[in-house]
């Protein structure tokens, strides 16, 4: 049997919601606005891994760690 290690929520301005959304290795959002697409993947596998895309040509993927030290300034993206 397969084992939840994470769970997933989605909020809308709509009041909508989703919550619960079970997953073991690994789960994705993604928002379309438009033509173009946000993408918010995280893996769970080994280490906690973060990627998100905007479109097809600007993406970031790497560690929890490293996107908290991206968003503080502690280090540069590309």
């Amino acid at each position: 049997m397969s084992t939840i290690r994470m769970t997933g929520e989605l909020r809308t301005d709509f009041e909508c919601e989703a919550s619960g959304l079970p997953a073991e290795r690994w789960a994705e959002a993604v928002f379309k606005i438009g033509d173009e697409e946000v993408v918010l993947e995280i893996s769970v596998e080994k280490e906690v891994i973060v990627a998100l895309m905007a479109g097809e040509k600007a993406a970031w993927k790497g560690t929890l760690e490293g996107l908290k030290r991206l968003l503080r300034g502690e280090i540069k993206g590309r």
